[in-house]
This record gives C-alpha cells, sequence and structure tokens, in this order.
C-alpha cells in the first residue's frame, strides 16, 4: 500500500507535470505511468505536490466522487497547478451561476439549437474560409479562422456586438496560463473585462443572454444580483468558451493535417463528421494539463491513500487513450462503439454544459473547410509548429496552411 507520506521521503526527485506541450505526440510518460503506477506522485508547475491520475477507470472515479472538490481547489494554502489567473471564487463557475439562480438563462443561451444558431455558424463558417482565400495561400488557420469562429459564436451567444470580440480575445492569452507565480496583467485584464462587460448591460443593442441578466436588474426577484456578477457571467463564458472550442478544433486540425487518413476520410465522408468530431474529442491532445480536484477526505485510490488536502490531477488523455478502455486506442475510428465515453468535457458534477454546443462548432466548420479547401494541408513540416508553453491548452502558436 502506497500513501502519500511514503512518496515524499523518496529521494529521487518527482517528476514535473505536464510532461509535454507538443500536440502532435503523445508524451511517452503517459503510457508507462498507465501500465505501471496509474496514481503517481508529481511536481506542479507551482512546484506543490499532486498525485497523477492517469487510468480510465480512477480518471472517471476522481471526476464522479464528490469528495474530490474542484471548488476548494481555490482555497487558500492548498497545493496548487498553476496561481490562480482569475478571483478565486470564479474557478467553480458554474456551480456560481447555479447559486445564482442564472443556470436556466445560461443554459437556453448554450442550447445549440437556439434560433438561426446553426445558419449563423455556417455562414460564418463560409464567410472566414472565403477571407483566407482572397488572401491566398498561405494562411494561419488558427489566427485566420478557428479564433475569430469561436469568438464570433460566444459573441451571438452572448448577445454582444461582434466589434468587442477583439477586446475581449486579447485578455485570454494571460487568462489561461499556467504560471508558478501570480500574474501582473491577469488582474488588470479581469478588472478591465468586467467593467466592459458590465457597460454592455447598458446597451440598447445588447440582447441574447446578455440582454436577459440584464432585464432581470428589474426583476425583485433578481435583488441579490449586481452588475459585477453579471458581468462575470459574460466574461467566464466568453473566456473558457473560446479557449475550449477554439483549443479542441485548432488540434483537431492538428490531428487531421498529420493524419492525412482521417482527414481524407472526412472530407470524403461528410456524412461521418459528427462521429469524427468524438473521435476527434478522444484522440486529440488539447488539454494542456490536467482536471484539478481537491481530496475533501481520506480516500482509497487504486492501491493509494488519497489525504484529505491533497491535489489530485485528472490525466485526461491517459484516460481517452486507455487500451482497457479504448482497444487500439491510437487507431481513429469513427465506428468505435465507446467513443463517447471520452473524458474530454469531464465527468460528474462538473461535466461541461456546453458539450453539444462544442460538437456542433467543431462539426460545422470540418465540413466547411474540408469542402471549401479539400487540399488542405500543413505548410510547414510538422516538426517545425512552435507550441506555446505555460498554458492549459495545447495550442501551436500558427497553424500555417495551404491548400
Amino acid at each position: 500500500m502506497t500513501t502519500a507520506s511514503d512518496t515524499r521521503t523518496d529521494h529521487p526527485p518527482l517528476p514535473g507535470f505536464p510532461f509535454s506541450w507538443d500536440g502532435t505526440r503523445v508524451p511517452a510518460e503517459v503510457g508507462a505511468l498507465r501500465s505501471t503506477t496509474p496514481v503517481r506522485r508529481v511536481r506542479t508547475i507551482a512546484g506543490d505536490e499532486a498525485w497523477l491520475v492517469s487510468s480510465y477507470e480512477l480518471c472517471a472515479q476522481v471526476l464522479k466522487d464528490d469528495r474530490f472538490s474542484l471548488k476548494d481547489t481555490s482555497a487558500p494554502g492548498v497545493p496548487r497547478q498553476y496561481a490562480l489567473t482569475i478571483p478565486p471564487e470564479v474557478v467553480n463557475n458554474m456551480g456560481n451561476i447555479t447559486g445564482a439562480g442564472l443556470r436556466r438563462a445560461v443554459m437556453k443561451a448554450l442550447n445549440p439549437k437556439a434560433p438561426g444558431l446553426m445558419e449563423w455558424l455556417r455562414a460564418e463558417a463560409h464567410r472566414l474560409v472565403d477571407l483566407i482565400v482572397a488572401d491566398g495561400p498561405t494562411a494561419d488557420l488558427r489566427g485566420a479562422f478557428c479564433e475569430p469562429y469561436s469568438a464570433g459564436m460566444h459573441c451571438r451567444i452572448l448577445g454582444i456586438p461582434q466589434s468587442e470580440a477583439p477586446a475581449f480575445l486579447r485578455s485570454l492569452d494571460i487568462a489561461f496560463m499556467n504560471a508558478p507565480c501570480p500574474v501582473t496583467g491577469a488582474r488588470l485584464n479581469w478588472d478591465r473585462d468586467i467593467a466592459r462587460m458590465a457597460a454592455l448591460l447598458d446597451d440598447p443593442a445588447t440582447h441574447g443572454l446578455m440582454g436577459e441578466l440584464a432585464a432581470l436588474r428589474d426583476d425583485p426577484g433578481h435583488a441579490h444580483l449586481d452588475d459585477e456578477m453579471l458581468a462575470t457571467v459574460g466574461v467566464t463564458l466568453f473566456g473558457a468558451g473560446v479557449v475550449s472550442t477554439s483549443g479542441f478544433l485548432v488540434m483537431a486540425l492538428v490531428y487531421l493535417l498529420t493524419h492525412p487518413i482521417a482527414r481524407d476520410l472526412l472530407r470524403d465522408r461528410p456524412e461521418l463528421t459528427g462521429q469524427g468530431v468524438e473521435e476527434l474529442l478522444r484522440v486529440n491532445l488539447s488539454i494542456g494539463d490536467a482536471l484539478p480536484r481537491l481530496a475533501l477526505e481520506d480516500v482509497r485510490l487504486g492501491d493509494v491513500d488519497i489525504r484529505a488536502g491533497e491535489l489530485v490531477l485528472v490525466l485526461v488523455e491517459g484516460a481517452n487513450l486507455d487500451p482497457e478502455k479504448f482497444p487500439d486506442p491510437h487507431r481513429f475510428d469513427v465506428h468505435r462503439d465507446n467513443t463517447a465515453d471520452h473524458l474530454s468535457f469531464g465527468g460528474g458534477a462538473h461535466y461541461c454544459p456546453a458539450t453539444a454546443l462544442g460538437r456542433a462548432h467543431a462539426r460545422i466548420a470540418l465540413e466547411v473547410l474540408l469542402d471549401r479547401l479539400p487540399e488542405l494541408a500543413l505548410a510547414v513540416p510538422p516538426g517545425q509548429l512552435v507550441w506555446r508553453t505555460g498554458f492549459m491548452k495545447r495550442i501551436p502558436e500558427r497553424l500555417p496552411v495551404t491548400w
């Protein structure tokens, strides 16, 4: 039996985590740990110790067990993955939204069946491809397509002008940074964005979710809500939503462009794109760190006793590529019968609330890109892609393509 105190006395230094920022290959450590020590002590970016969980069975156990808390990972004095770049009370954002009585409005806004949303997404994807083609190859597909496509969708959902996208986008490189110490610019950006979103509550052109939230200020039943709280909903949904959807789309494209058989399959069989997105969610490496939880009490996890107050990190790529759950896990197979069991949307109480929207966002983008640019290919060797370090998502700084 292994306990935390046993491993703390080990002389060899703990392996540092994350292992690699390169999104074109799975770090070698992942398979080795999963097969030998699926609950392993590691050293985080912040310099703290944590338990890294890498098998599907144990990752799913952590995500579904309420004794492992997301909210408490922001408490003072607890071990951390990295320094917080948002106010601690915002870490459990959906919990806060639910507690404020706003969950119904938020879930309505995140519904891909909202009137006109799918048509808007398809038209926007075509508009962005038109601009790319007009400029001529090569193009940076991340900067010219993925980020504006995702930011535009979130502006539409929030009901704020499309012209606001660049202002809110510019904060994300810092807001989702993994740094060992507090980041000066994070608080500056946060305060600026909250003020900007709060001002939009009074803009008569604001509609959508922010328009609905603004109207609640006149409802006596929502007297507990202030402008800062409502603006926080908008800022966090924009930030988390854009980073997640654009990050996944970029990495789905990285996968397809480095696996041309998979690219050709989805190009030639567009009716398989929905299933292809699900398999891309499983095999791509967009989640750059891990999903953190704090143990609220002593818990037995596999062969390890986790102590109350210890940090546990769920390694999504370890779970999604676990051969015990997904036979031949590195094979891209749109007919795999359990692909949707992947953990890319998390699990348990903190399962991502925008799963349907994220799937639709990626499906339409891939359908349009592969139809309009059937010879889409990397414009540089894969080894020349430059990978961002110290970020919550694995992303290339640029995704140069030709067609």
